[in-house]
């Protein structure tokens, strides 16, 4: 039987017409070098700042045991007052592209809105440096915005991770890293179509072959890159690939959202219920006809809109709340 999948939204089938002149929706190893060159991870400082309306930072702090430092870029509006909350964001590209001004900017977006600072951590990429080095340098990252939360003008006691993709995936496990080493308290976890799981166990893992963004063989290149033959076996830990977890009481306020065309969504809506399940409040959004990643793609478009609103409205209520 063929594989099958939901229809792409009109407009959002228009744009990716046009990506595909650019961009494949597969990636295979010999791609990557390549892919770290493209000029869409080259943001400059004037996107970030805004006409100056944001203050840039390049911050440094300790790395993990044995490891480099870990750069920090702060993203912080101007006049905003002492004791803002931060979000901590880990940016995509399937653990092997990508840097920390990698769309950035869609979060700034909210930041701005509602009066946040925009923490972006430099992890190190696969397959160069595979698991555990990504994710553990997003913990050390965050325990670094933790101490340094008061001297940047944050409140220590607010900070949401967030991140999309592989920074989605990364955002999930340390939700349960922090919880599991009595590390910072979150107030939050804000998944945009997470990568959880290394196993390619569901349905939509497997459907979309050369269509979207990030097909089935793109994420084969990215889980193999990071965990190389421990893929889908037993050895593999539940931070490195979130969808492994089974217990995942004690996490914090968490809002998923996936398009209904994009390999991980059945695994980010099984994650969501599981949440719900072990007595989470939690926020799951299935956008219909979005691709992986249309929101940063084509911002404009209306679902990337509504999506972009939704995002920025339960932030709002998570800090209204806490």
């Amino acid at each position: 039987m063929a594989r099958t999948h939901p229809p792409l939204d009109p407009e959002l089938a228009a744009v990716l017409t046009v990506v595909y002149e650019h961009l494949s929706p597969t990636i295979t190893p010999e791609d990557i070098e390549e892919l770290r060159t493209n000029p869409m991870f080259a943001v400059p400082d004037e996107l970030l700042t805004r006409n100056g309306t944001v203050q840039l930072q390049n911050l440094f702090v300790p790395g993990p045991e044995s490891a480099p430092e870990v750069s920090l870029l702060v993203l912080k509006p101007v006049g905003l007052a002492a004791g803002a909350p931060s979000l901590y964001y880990m940016h995509g590209g399937g653990m092997i592209i990508g840097n920390n001004r990698t769309v950035a900017g869609g979060v700034l977006d909210w930041a701005v809105d509602i009066g946040a600072i925009v923490v972006s951590v430099e992890y190190r990429l696969a397959p160069e440096h595979p698991d555990p080095a990504p994710i553990e340098d997003c913990y050390a990252g965050l325990l670094g915005t933790h101490g340094l939360a008061t001297e940047i003008g944050g409140d220590p006691n607010r900070i949401v991770v967030t991140g999309a993709s592989a920074g989605g995936g990364f955002a999930a496990g340390l939700a349960l890293l922090a919880r599991d080493r009595g590390g910072p308290e979150l107030l939050g976890q804000l998944l945009m179509c997470p990568m959880l799981d290394d196993r390619f166990l569901t349905p939509s893992s497997q459907e979309l072959d050369g269509e979207g963004l990030w097909d089935t063989t793109s994420n084969m290149t990215g889980w193999n890159a990071l965990l190389g033959e421990r893929r889908g076996g037993s050895d593999v830990s539940i931070y490195t690939a979130p969808a492994r977890a089974t217990d995942l009481t004690g996490l914090p306020s968490s809002f998923i959202d996936v398009g209904s065309v994009e390999t991980f969504r059945d695994e980010d809506i099984d994650y969501a219920a599981r949440l719900l399940q072990a007595g989470v409040q939690t926020e799951l959004h299935v956008w219909p006809g979005g691709f992986h990643g249309f929101d940063g793609i084509a911002p404009q478009a209306a679902l990337s809109q509504t999506a972009s609103a939704t995002r920025s409205a339960w932030v709002r209520r998570l800090l209204a709340a806490g």
